[in-house]
């Protein structure tokens, strides 16, 4: 019998995930399988507990939560054998959503989190690993603003949170590096895309495919605050990428200079710029 190293994520869609351990547990014995939950008692003590399971060896790591759960555990995961399972109880599930299907309920998502692992590429910074979108400029001035909300929950913050900081909206000047080409550009809003959403469902880089070895980078030139409310509308279908304000490139490393630019990365932050992208072909092995 195989152990399973399990992460629960106690708030991870209003709680749903917590209310889904049994479940998942249940799953995973019944697939003859020893499930071994070893959630701290916060985001730091699980990402460590994360860390020494991997580093002790561990063949599987499953999470039940959203995409922060989902980082959490990348962060772990990344440049090792240690297959990683996802079971996508969150309000956004972009990670998920840019790999497959999300199955219809707990029972199907928790087999086919023990099911092969397929090798799928990976964003390797300075100060970690991104599995999805790394992002810059507005949509970062959001995400801080969010992070810093308590209240509501959900992806219903960020949409407060984009009304909040549209005041504020300005352009920055970038220096622009994708293999050893440099470009100097303004724009509102730069994502550097391993999968397709970011945000809570906005499919910010429609055509990146998280294991060809490429990186989308999609810019946002410097439109006002009205153009880019047309741009977030358009967005979560994937159409922005027909705006005439938007560049799309393709890469394998990326480093962005500018004065007064932080940068994230799946929801966290990464730093200030200067800051570096590459991809890591087969960084990852995901159940899916």
């Amino acid at each position: 019998m195989s152990r399973v190293h399990l992460l629960i994520g106690p708030e991870s869609g209003k709680g749903r995930a917590a209310a889904a351990r049994e479940t998942v547990m249940a799953t995973i014995s019944g697939e003859g399988h020893e499930p071994v939950d070893i959630t701290g008692s916060s985001a730091a003590a699980s990402r460590a507990a994360a860390a020494a399971a991997v580093a002790d060896g561990a063949s599987r790591l499953i999470v039940v939560g959203g995409d922060g759960m989902a980082q959490l555990a990348v962060s772990a995961v990344a440049g090792t054998d240690t297959v990683l399972g996802i079971v996508p109880i969150g309000t956004g599930n972009d990670f998920v959503r840019g790999l497959s299907t999300i199955p219809d309920d707990i029972t199907a998502a928790a087999r086919l989190a023990l099911g092969e692992g397929k090798p799928l590429d990976a964003i390797r910074t300075e100060t970690g690993w991104v599995a999805s979108v790394a992002t810059a400029g507005f949509s970062g001035d959001v995400n801080e603003r969010a992070n810093g909300m308590r209240f509501p929950r959900g992806s219903s913050r960020y949409t407060l949170a984009t009304l909040a900081e549209l005041p504020t909206l300005r352009a920055r000047h970038l220096r622009l590096t994708i293999d050893g080409t440099t470009t100097e550009l303004d724009s509102v809003l730069l994502a550097i895309a391993n999968t397709g959403w970011f945000g809570g469902g906005m499919h910010i880089a429609p055509d990146a495919e998280p294991d060809d070895g490429l990186l989308d980078v999609t810019v946002v030139g410097a439109v006002g605050r009205l153009e880019l409310l047309r741009f977030f509308r358009l967005v979560f279908s994937g159409r922005h990428t027909t705006h005439p304000a938007v560049q799309t490139l393709k890469g394998r490393r990326i480093t962005i200079e500018a004065d007064d630019l932080d940068l994230w990365g799946d929801g966290e932050a990464i730093g200030p710029a200067p800051a570096t992208f590459e991809v890591v072909p087969g960084a990852l092995h995901i159940a899916r």
